[in-house]
């Protein structure tokens, strides 16, 4: 045959290919995720009154080591965001400024601003009273008060112009609040981006044939009672352990923070975006893998035993959710 006849012909089937719609098994199944998922907004909770000249010094800030006792650790040691990094530093619990670790796993700072309060047990409303804890927590950065913290960002010239950039309607424009709000200022521009984002959005080849199957295991599985809404999680608290106990009892949970038992063992549901670049997973960081996880959940929360091949589905689904920017 012609090598000539052969090019008109795949551009005839490449045409074809691209015009064919989503059949109508995957129809349903955007349709089912659209409603049970809805969009991830373009914007967080409070950005309105984020200026450019704001959310500039919150990200020195986030950087910043000297807002720790010894200059050795800022938001970014736990968080890390640069290049492939996902808002995590992939340790199961993290050093603190004098090498002690916490008791918990650091959660992602990547869309922390959608969730509906901070930390595993709520402790915290919001990204501006989250911005506010670990720079006094005596186990993280192991400041001693506000009032040292502004001391010491008032001998910096380079905060003092900042400062008065970002906060110019003030009268005392370095202060502890003021500085925690230019820090969430910056966390609500972390937003991400990924190929479950263009599934919602109506393209239908954005996820895999693999991937599709996946979805549809994990919403089949009952995995969206916990891990539902735009984050995949990350708007109500659930007892860890709702059918089988986790082995793990020494951390209460939000017991902690509210002193109810009706609250042993609440913890806020993560959210699954990025979920695939932040092992190790649960509060604690005790499980190494994401399949391990899945399987676990499955059998703590709903009494379910997955197979591997299941397991492995919905695994292939949630490397959907990872930032188009970091993901491999």
């Amino acid at each position: 045959m012609n090598p000539k006849r052969l090019f008109p012909l795949g551009l005839v089937f490449l045409a074809l290919l691209v015009a064919c719609g989503p059949s109508e098994k995957t129809k349903q199944l955007m349709e089912d995720a659209k409603r049970t998922f809805g969009v991830l907004p373009a914007k967080m909770p409070g950005s309105e009154k984020d200026t450019p000249e704001r959310i500039a010094l919150g990200e020195k800030l986030y950087f910043e080591k000297r807002l720790s006792i010894n200059d050795s650790q800022s938001c970014s040691s736990c968080h890390g965001i640069q290049g492939k990094s996902a808002g995590v530093d992939n340790l199961p619990t993290s050093p603190g400024a004098l090498g002690k670790n916490g008791d918990r796993n650091s959660p992602t700072s990547l869309n922390a601003g959608f969730h509906f309060v901070q930390f595993w047990d709520g402790r915290a409303a919001d990204l501006k009273a989250q911005a506010k804890g670990p720079i006094l927590n005596p186990v993280e950065m192991g400041m001693p008060s506000e009032a040292a913290v502004e001391k010491k960002v008032s001998e910096i010239p380079e905060y003092v112009e900042a400062f008065a950039k970002a906060f110019p309607d003030q009268e005392k424009k370095i202060t502890y609040d003021n500085l925690a709000e230019a820090i969430a200022s910056f966390e609500r521009t972390l937003i991400t981006k990924d190929r479950f984002d263009e599934f919602q959005a109506g393209n239908h080849r954005a996820l895999t044939s693999d991937e599709q199957k996946g979805l549809e295991t994990f919403i089949n599985t009952g995995c969206i009672q916990c891990h539902n809404g735009p984050l995949l999680g990350g708007n109500s608290f659930r007892k860890l352990g709702q059918v089988h106990p986790y082995e793990n009892t020494e951390d209460k949970g939000r017991f902690v923070v509210t002193k109810n038992n009706a609250d042993l063992y609440f913890f806020k549901v993560p959210s699954l975006r990025n979920i695939a670049l932040t092992a190790p997973y649960f509060h604690d960081g005790k499980v190494a893998t994401l399949e391990d996880a899945v399987k676990k959940m499955a059998y703590l929360q709903l009494g379910k035993e997955l197979s591997s091949e299941e397991a492995g589905s919905i695994v292939s689904f949630l490397k959907a959710l990872s930032d188009k920017n970091r993901s491999n």
